[in-house]
């Protein structure tokens, strides 16, 4: 409608309103007009009051040049001299002052031109809406019917609730409340920001409200990381993931937080080698383990650092400063060297005989599970007559035979073993000399005991004889069968068995021998003339028996699981495993035991020893 007739509050004389700071709800209200809240509904409720100028009858020819000028200028309503205020002060003086009127039309059309310029502004301008408020609350007085006027108050009224929902998505940001990307209601800044994307599918300020609560979700995940949570992390980036299709922003975040992760890791690694290089403590063991620990759970599958980090604590926890398969010598006291020494790895196996394997003794049984939580280093080579006599000499020691000054050889002209005087354990099978590096037999146990505490107190490190259990793993080498090297006849060059194919120097042959098979030996072989076996072993199971620490008990009943030896104090009743050059082939199984006594000596029985690790 034409504003032939003006609301009679724009023109009543009264006190005119002053600026008022708006504190953050942008709503009308700024100079010359009321103070609105948030609430635009107390917007709705209020008026503009023009502040009108104090004109005479005298002043109109000015007043009406003093508003064209104001018009044209664009000073519409701010203060009373400017347009709409002026054009009000001539009306009330002269009602149906034409040009005051059409005046008035085209200031309320020039106000709804910076009306709508400043809603243009406003989604992000607090400025600019409070000016469209003020704007709102001017043309709402001026022309309350008016469709233009309407329209107008329409978009104010949308331009103010986006900006409420973009202002609580924003304090919700700052609160830390960020909302579910994979609700479809909720509160919090993001349920904020897309409720305005609802209505403004590009609105600026809520796209950057909604890359804001992005940023907020990706410096969760980046803090998780940093507190080795990356599960957490993951979960913040999921979330991230899924509010702005297309971004590089959460790809960028992925391979910080993956870098974060690698750098923890090889931090994790290198604290526990350098731990590792001071003694091996189990203290220090123990903080490698949770070091390691704490690589494998924040780990991905198959991360190098973290195999190396576990490749090293297993290795220090099992091995010490050794490795599996690595050869040694301790040096002794003398500037010589103690025997050739082989790390056997840690592991388990199952120690005995088969319920339904044949020639199987009841001593042999019952088939036990054995774990070895450590490796442990063996010599290569049963103990060699030069190794031994280094020992006698060395520590004046008189062997068993020596001193009782006899043994038990192999008489050749019988083919029986007959005790010969003068047999030692410089003696080779026949009562002969031995060669230097012949395995040393005709030995007790108790003379290879004390050849391991000579060995001990040379070198420093503790040297015995092995268990039985260690002796068998260490024979079997990995493999399970009725023999050392598995199941049927031996292979070519398993070691110095009794053999079809063997012939004694006076032309005899075995009466219970492998077919088929022959090693050339006839008495035991130099040490370490045969194949080693899967552990880096010379002659184990074969070319002599050996003593070991256990003593005798007639089956596995109640046997230790962890291979330690089987021991009673005072025990005179002692096992000896393994084939010799003239066992039988049923004494030449895997499992095969057997009693002697322990002052017993022969040319069948040497012996090795085991140092710790």
């Amino acid at each position: 409608m034409l504003l032939s007739t003006l609301l009679l509050a724009a023109c009543q004389r009264g006190p005119v309103p002053q600026p008022q700071e708006q504190a953050a709800a942008p709503a009308g209200g700024g100079s010359g007009s009321v103070t609105v809240s948030g609430d635009d509904s107390a917007m709705r409720a209020l008026n503009w009051r023009a502040p009108l100028p104090e004109l005479q009858e005298q002043d109109l020819a000015q007043a009406r040049r003093r508003a064209a000028r104001a018009l044209a200028q664009g000073r519409l309503y701010a203060g009373p001299d400017d347009a709409i205020p002026l054009y009000l002060a001539i009306q009330r003086l002269v009602p149906d002052d034409a040009r005051a009127r059409d005046g008035l039309e085209r200031a309320l059309a020039a106000l709804l031109v910076q009306g709508n310029a400043a809603l243009a502004r406003a989604g992000d301008d607090a400025g600019a809406m409070r000016e469209a408020g003020d704007i709102a609350a001017v043309a709402r007085t001026l022309d309350p019917e008016g469709r233009k006027v309407a329209a107008y108050l329409d978009r104010v009224d949308q331009a103010e609730m986006l900006w409420k929902l973009n202002s609580d998505g924003e304090r919700a940001l700052r609160e830390g409340r960020l909302g579910d990307p994979a609700a479809e209601r909720g509160d919090g800044a993001l349920a904020a920001f897309r409720a305005v994307l609802a209505q403004v599918p590009k609105q600026p300020r809520a796209l950057q409200g909604v890359a804001a609560v992005e940023s907020a979700m990706i410096r969760h995940a980046e803090d998780a990381a940093h507190a080795a949570d990356f599960d957490g992390a993951r979960a913040w980036l999921e979330r991230a993931s899924k509010l702005r299709k297309r971004a590089a922003t959460v790809a960028d975040a992925r391979e910080r937080i993956e870098a974060i992760r690698s750098a923890r890791i090889v931090q994790l690694r290198d604290e526990a080698v350098a731990e590792m290089a001071a003694p091996l403590t189990p203290l220090v063991l123990r903080r490698a383990h949770e070091k390691l620990a704490e690589a494998l759970r924040i780990a991905r599958p198959g991360d190098p650092v973290a195999a190396d980090l576990r490749q090293r604590v297993e290795l220090a926890t099992h091995y010490g400063r050794f490795r599996p398969g690595q050869v040694f010598a301790d040096g002794l006291g003398d500037d010589g060297r103690g025997p050739e020494m082989v790390v056997v790895p840690h592991g388990a196996f199952t120690m005995g005989a088969a319920a339904d394997e044949i020639a199987a003794a009841d001593a042999e049984k019952p088939a036990h599970y054995v774990r070895f939580e450590r490796g442990f280093a063996m010599s290569r080579r049963p103990v060699t007559v030069a190794e031994f006599r280094l020992f006698v000499q060395a520590s004046g020691y008189l062997p068993r035979a020596t001193r009782r000054g006899h043994s038990i050889v192999y008489d050749e002209r019988n083919g029986n073993f007959i005790r010969r005087n003068g047999a030692d354990w410089q003696s080779d099978y026949t009562g002969a000399k031995a060669g230097d590096d012949q395995p040393v037999i005709h030995v007790s146990v108790h003379d290879a005991e004390a050849y391991a505490e000579w060995l001990a107190a040379q070198t420093g490190h503790g040297y015995r004889l092995p268990s039985e259990a260690e002796f068998e793993y260490a024979m079997r080498a990995g493999r399970q069968g009725r023999y050392p090297w598995g199941d049927g006849q031996p292979p070519k060059g398993s070691g110095n068995l009794t053999g079809g194919n063997d012939v004694s120097p006076s032309g005899r042959r075995w009466n219970n021998a492998f077919v088929g098979y022959g090693d050339g030996w006839w008495g035991p072989a130099p040490a370490g003339s045969f194949l080693a076996n899967p552990f880096g072993l010379f002659d184990a199971g074969s070319n002599v028996s050996e003593w070991v620490a256990d003593c005798w008990h007639a089956s596995y009943r109640r046997a230790p699981t962890d291979g330690v030896a089987w021991f009673n104090p005072g025990c005179r009743a002692r096992v000896i495993r393994g084939g010799s050059w003239a066992s039988s082939p049923e004494q030449a199984r895997a499992a095969w035991r057997t009693s002697v006594d322990s002052d017993m000596t022969n040319a069948r029985i040497g012996f090795r020893v085991v140092r710790g690790i």
